[in-house]
């Protein structure tokens, strides 16, 4: 891995910042310092990044990034990784949650603008992209994360959310799982409808094959535990017999609350009477009281890939062609479709 300024000053005794003045302001510092400075540079190899220098120039040394819902730690774990990557060139990350709210979305997105950020990083809410095209007219380089648009108008970094939904909804398929509920909303967010779809293309396949499997689709307001567990409320309200013999959770916090309400209800067994997969393989998924199945997403890579993007298209400018990068999703098998096992 090529050295990067924070090295530079740790082997030269210094401030970050100081670095930078001695690459682009040398005048301001003491030559006893840039010899130093320039001594490190060279026993370290480093390489100037003019992306990174280009992506300050004039700018605050801030990059705003927005998310969906702070309380969910895949994002966490996305911003460790965009803050990791960041740090390296200097520039530090301001997080925004929109809490799956249009308003506060907006209203970030001003604010940041206001405070002239290095450029801006956005799960977005809806497919309306009138306004993050504005921002980067004006200059502010942005990019899309854990999303992507059709016509690949925006650099942007995700998961195939469509092949993620088909991969959890065929494993429930070839453990002999034939009622599936798919418990996952709102609708609008493009991530939830890509991961139904999926879903929707595994039983169509299925049906295809000659194998009888029913889906339903039990909406929620948001993607919280406490969503999960009102679904979850819902299915054991129906007389047993017409239970789900599976639920695919569009979400690990709705795959918690889902397994929450059932064994409030103490009388529904996980798997052997309805198995569960979530999505995101957050930490807790493996620590619930019932290890969960999930979809893993590269979420910290996917913060530090979305910074590169950043980077990268502030060293092209108004010559760049927009990039999409997408990563495949992961199958992690574990104790709440399979019973007991070694994770």
């Amino acid at each position: 891995m090529s050295a990067s300024v924070k090295d530079v000053a740790a082997r030269a005794g210094v401030s970050v910042g100081t670095v930078s003045n001695v690459l682009n302001r040398p005048e301001k510092v003491s030559p006893v310092t840039v010899e130093r400075v320039h001594a490190a540079i060279d026993e370290l190899g480093f390489v100037r990044n003019d992306a990174a220098r280009q992506l300050r120039a004039g700018r605050s040394r801030s990059i705003g990034l927005v998310v969906l819902d702070v309380g969910n730690p895949f994002f966490t774990d996305v911003a460790r990784g965009a803050e990791d990557r960041a740090d390296a060139e200097g520039l530090s990350v301001l997080l925004g949650n929109s809490d799956e709210s249009l308003d506060r979305e907006r209203a970030y997105l001003d604010l940041f603008e206001e405070q002239r950020v290095a450029g801006v990083l956005i799960t977005p809410l809806g497919d309306d992209l009138d306004r993050l095209a504005r921002l980067r007219d004006r200059g502010t380089p942005t990019v899309l994360v854990d999303r992507q648009t059709d016509d690949a108008s925006f650099s942007s970094v995700a998961v195939d959310d469509v092949a993620g939904g088909r991969l959890a909804v065929e494993h429930l398929v070839s453990l002999g799982r034939r009622r599936i509920a798919v418990v996952g909303g709102p609708a609008s967010l493009r991530q939830v409808r890509d991961r139904l779809a999926g879903a929707t293309q595994a039983v169509e396949a299925a049906v295809a094959g000659g194998v009888d499997v029913q889906l339903e689709t039990l909406e929620t307001t948001s993607l919280t535990v406490l969503q999960g567990r009102a679904a979850g409320e819902v299915i054991t309200g129906r007389p047993r017999d017409e239970w789900p013999d599976a639920v695919f959770a569009a979400n690990d916090l709705l795959a918690m609350g889902v397994l929450q309400a059932f064994s409030m209800l103490g009388s529904v067994r996980v798997p052997e009477d309805i198995a569960l997969i979530g999505y995101d393989d957050i930490d807790f998924a493996s620590a619930a009281v019932v290890p969960l199945s999930s979809i893993r997403q590269p979420s910290a890579l996917m913060g530090h890939t979305a910074v590169e993007l950043l980077l990268s298209e502030a060293a092209a400018g108004v010559r760049g062609v927009p990039e999409q990068i997408v990563f495949q999703p992961e199958l992690v098998v574990r104790q709440s479709t399979v019973g007991v096992r070694s994770d």
